[in-house]
């Protein structure tokens, strides 16, 4: 299995969002998911399997130094392969490359290895309201 990685890769609306719906449960298929990063995103990576998108991160940014993973997303028959961390390097290689400084993501307690021990981050204090 070779799987390439793509910054600001072109994607169906329709093949996001059925791996969207694979990962979190939901399914959005109004969704413009290519106009919603365009509009607010520093960049995404893509990971594909041959044709096939496999797996998925979003890097919004507050247009100078954060920048904040959103939406890690692996296709099922590909999790544990090492395509979610490999999408969260890309994904912090081409922030810093952009200029930041600073990384961001928020997690549930069962992720936290993935993105504490997998891809590196730090842990840290955060505060949340949910609206």
């Amino acid at each position: 299995m070779t799987i390439d990685y793509e910054w600001r890769g072109a994607f169906d609306n329709a093949a996001l969002d059925a791996l969207h719906a694979e990962g979190f449960g939901a399914s959005t298929p109004e969704a413009d998911w290519e106009g919603r990063v365009r509009r607010h995103s520093l960049g995404w990576v893509c990971a594909r399997d041959g044709d096939a998108l496999v797996g998925f991160v979003n890097v919004a940014w507050d247009g100078g130094g954060h920048a904040f993973v959103l939406d890690t997303v692996v296709a099922g028959g590909h999790r544990r392969s090492g395509i979610g961390a490999e999408l969260v390097a890309e994904a912090a290689r081409q922030a810093r490359a952009a200029g930041c400084a600073w990384l961001h993501v928020d997690f549930e307690d069962d992720l936290r290895a993935f993105y504490v021990d997998a891809c590196g981050f730090e842990p840290t204090a955060a505060g949340l309201i949910a609206l």
